[in-house]
């Protein structure tokens, strides 16, 4: 355990059904003064983690009072790495599910970035009851049956298809695709992305790729499930980079007609990353809105 400031970290595995997963919990360090957790959930690109993806965020919201949980999802750091894909965004609902129990929590507010935030739209839509509020940054699964895949998707899916995985391909993923200011983006970042990307069990079992069949495709579109989107009374605020590559930020419109309690903010200048490329703006964002005040 770890003081940094005012708040304090930890690090530990916990087994959820059958997986073994790493998580990191970010407290207060004069106590937790809110009644529900905050559980941050990773994208599924090459590499991805949950630190590496919310470095930016976690201090800032157990300094509001949060406990903030963070783990690694299946598939990804030093989780276990298998997922079911005939309906990869239905096995990550039930492993949140599972991941609150261990937790000993009823209710969290779930904050999700890309493939995070499919995880966490899925488990509002198959059991509301678990979601205090929502937080979904650029989610994956938003009219993907319905057009073709962007550029950024595509280098995604692609990553270890054909020669594999390379530095080279990373690279042009995380800068011309990820962020919409590559500057922001180190050398060393990329370094430690490729050589998570490389461990051999996610190259035998990459997490995320195409749709194994035409049913897991429209599983996996949440715009076929537009009826369940329309009951959804979970609290819900989309964020999205309107430089966007990877996902449409039309999906943002589109989710803030169907659903009856989600909010929409848009972030110019931004790409895929909006928590990490507009931390501060997104920091107070977020709290704000979790308090109601904006």
């Amino acid at each position: 355990m770890r003081k940094l400031g005012e708040v304090t970290r930890s690090e530990r595995t916990v087994r959820v059904g059958a997986r073994e997963i790493f998580l990191t919990e970010v407290v207060p360090a004069g106590g937790v003064t809110r009644a529900e957790p905050m559980v941050l959930l990773h994208g599924g690109g090459p590499g991805a983690s949950g630190m590496s993806n919310y470095a930016r965020n976690v201090d800032a919201f157990a300094g509001a009072g949060y406990r903030v949980v963070v783990p690694d999802l299946p598939g990804y750091g030093r989780s276990s790495k298998r997922l079911d894909q005939s309906d990869p965004f239905g096995d990550l609902a039930v492993f949140v599910r599972g991941l609150l129990d261990e937790l000993e929590t009823q209710r969290a507010h779930l904050m999700g970035n890309s493939y995070g935030a499919a995880a966490a739209l899925r488990l509002a839509l198959d059991r509301p009851d678990r979601v205090a509020r929502q937080v979904l940054m650029g989610p994956g699964g938003v009219g993907t049956t319905r057009s073709l895949p962007t550029k950024g998707l595509n280098a995604l899916l692609n990553y270890y298809r054909g020669e594999g995985p390379t530095r080279a391909k990373l690279r042009t993923f995380l800068r011309d695709y990820l962020v919409h200011d590559p500057s922001q983006l180190s050398e060393d970042t990329v370094e430690q992305r490729f050589l998570a990307s490389i461990d051999p069990e996610v190259v035998a079992n990459p997490p995320l790729r195409r749709p194994s069949s035409p049913r897991t495709a429209l599983r996996m579109d949440f715009t076929r499930d537009r009826a369940r989107l329309a009951r959804c009374a979970v609290p819900t605020l989309v964020v999205w980079g309107v430089n966007d590559r990877v996902n449409r930020p039309s999906g943002g419109p589109y989710l803030a007609r169907a659903m009856p309690q989600c909010d929409l903010h848009l972030f110019a200048r931004t790409g895929h990353w909006a928590q990490f490329e507009q931390a501060d703006r997104f920091n107070r964002l977020v709290l704000g809105w979790l308090d109601g005040a904006v």
